[in-house]
């Protein structure tokens, strides 16, 4: 019996130590992140270094450039979308070869977007002039189409 005690103790300590060194390097990965946030989802950590994931807007300045009326193009996503993980590679280096500033916006950090700007399925796309929305593009349309809508509102 004093065995099995034992060796179930041994092996609380190890998940201890685990979960420990799991959420120790979790936090050390989310560190002076675009988030402001001092615990980030898994999926974030790991976009962290992708330089398609770079241009991130937070909630506040979204809403402080809806309120102040102006005009941009925000681009939806979560990190944990299969689609979104295709289309990004996409359309963030067609935005920039376009000269078009797109800032993502993390629905997997920042859940109340979803309500917040009506987004139902990501990726997408939404353009705002004068603090309105005048369009937007839903899910992984294909490359041709989200160039087309970029140049149409790029004009």
């Amino acid at each position: 019996m004093k065995k099995v005690l034992i060796f179930l103790g041994i092996i609380v300590i190890l998940f201890g130590g685990l979960a420990f060194l799991t959420n120790y390097s979790n936090k050390q990965a989310s560190e002076g992140n675009p988030f402001g946030k001092s615990k980030l989802d898994p999926a974030t950590v790991k976009q962290l270094d992708d330089p398609n994931y770079k241009n991130q807007i937070l909630p506040d300045e979204l809403e402080e450039k809806l309120n102040n009326k102006e005009s941009l193009t925000v681009y939806f996503y979560s990190p944990t979308c299969s689609h979104c993980q295709v289309t990004s590679p996409v359309v963030v280096p067609m935005a920039e070869e376009l000269d078009f500033d797109l800032p993502l916006f993390n629905l997997l950090e920042f859940e109340d977007g979803w309500r917040d700007y009506g987004i139902k399925s990501t990726p997408t796309i939404v353009k705002y002039e004068n603090g309105e929305e005048v369009s937007r593009v839903e899910g992984n349309v294909g490359d041709e189409a989200f160039r087309k809508w970029f140049e149409e509102w790029s004009k």
